[in-house]
């Protein structure tokens, strides 16, 4: 990226999980591709002040220049306690929430100016904290304006928004309380709606894999726990992926299975995330058998290159192994089929011993697994 928006992007997010910038830049031992960057690195290892000291009599560049005063302004944020100023730089530089003080979040009209320019993306994490904060009231010109942006396809388009992104923000919106702290808010009908409105049109924001894929839903426990990290129910959750890979991919079979049987379902393009989700779980639980739908892509058949398994945790018992079976189907069908098992929650399991790179686990599940199983569809990663 260029370095006006590498200095954005380190001066929003200075540490993640205690490793910061300067961890980073310290292990790595990088070599700045300019002028500017090499200014953005001083920046974060060595502060402001040696920043300014080192620039103040230079013939800088262009773009050394735009990014110092990318950074003044930053750093005249941090320091100012006149909330009309701060707006006027959030307008002015389109600063975000992450490069403010805590004490400036506490103005409704710092939050009125941060909501002009704000990314979609954040806007889906934070509904809820701008709900409990009263500037999205009912009925309120931000509430409106907010619901438009959700329900435009050019602006969901725009910002490259992936549906499941947007399940877990609806899911976690209707929870009405944040993870940690004591962030409560009453979940407004009229963004539920936009929202709900926004994960249907934002499939098209979906790459296809471009292979011959069977989705299997394991409908022999309960599917209704919580995916760990979001609100979203494995049931939801299931036929959300089920939804999603059925209606942007052109060859996709859906099954669901329970104690020796298996059940093609059949989603007609106007069926609603709830429909599909009773669709998918209408019969009884019982003992679960991963290798079932692989077994019955064989029987039936099917040349399959990526079998996607959706159960909450693969703890099974079987008569043959999920990698005996996956070989056999391969050997049947000539295609280099690959599985993925996706313990929806799962915190650590695996399909066997294997060094088969066809082989995938996933425990939990968001949308960054839609990316990994592309990647594995397409001999990208093994």
């Amino acid at each position: 990226q260029d370095a006006l928006n590498l200095a954005a992007a380190v001066t929003r997010c200075k540490q993640r999980e205690g490793w910061s910038h300067q961890d980073l830049l310290r292990l790595a031992h990088t070599r700045p591709a300019s002028d500017a960057v090499a200014l953005i690195s001083k920046y974060v290892t060595k502060g402001w002040k040696e920043v300014q000291a080192a620039y103040a009599d230079k013939e800088n560049s262009d773009e050394v220049i735009k990014v110092l005063s990318y950074l003044e302004v930053v750093e005249k944020v941090k320091h100012s306690r006149d909330e009309t100023e701060v707006c006027n730089l959030i307008e002015e530089h389109k600063l975000e929430r992450e490069q403010l003080l805590t004490t400036h979040l506490k103005s409704k009209q710092v939050w009125r100016a941060l909501l002009k320019e704000m990314p979609l993306h954040s806007v889906l994490k934070i509904l809820g904290k701008m709900t409990s904060n009263k500037l999205l009231e009912p009925g309120s010109l931000e509430t409106r304006t907010v619901c438009d942006r959700l329900q435009s396809e050019s602006a969901l388009e725009k910002a490259k928004i992936h549906p499941f992104s947007i399940l877990q923000a609806s899911e976690n919106y209707k929870r009405g309380q944040g993870y940690q702290g004591k962030t409560k808010w009453e979940a407004d009908s009229n963004i539920l709606k936009a929202l709900d409105s926004a994960f249907y049109k934002s499939f098209v924001n979906v790459e296809p894999v471009g292979k011959r894929l069977l989705v299997a839903v394991d409908v022999s426990t309960s599917l209704s726990s919580i995916v760990p990290g979001t609100a979203v129910s494995t049931a939801v959750a299931a036929a959300a992926i089920t939804m999603i890979f059925a209606q942007t991919e052109a060859d996709t079979d859906v099954l669901s299975f329970s104690d020796g049987r298996v059940v093609p379902c059949s989603l007609r393009p106007n069926m609603t995330l709830a429909d599909v989700t009773a669709e998918l779980v209408k019969f009884p639980n019982s003992t679960t058998d991963c290798t079932l739908p692989i077994t019955w892509a064989t029987g039936n058949r099917k040349c399959v290159d990526i079998f996607i398994i959706l159960t909450n945790n693969p703890l099974w018992t079987f008569s043959a192994s999920p990698v005996e079976t996956l070989t056999k189907h391969r050997l049947a069908s000539g295609a280099n089929s690959k599985l993925v098992m996706c313990g929806l929650t799962s915190i650590g399991h695996a399909i066997a011993d294997s060094e088969d790179c066809g082989l995938l686990n996933i425990c939990g599940f968001d949308v960054g697994a839609f990316s990994v199983i592309r990647s594995l569809a397409q001999d990208l990663i093994c």
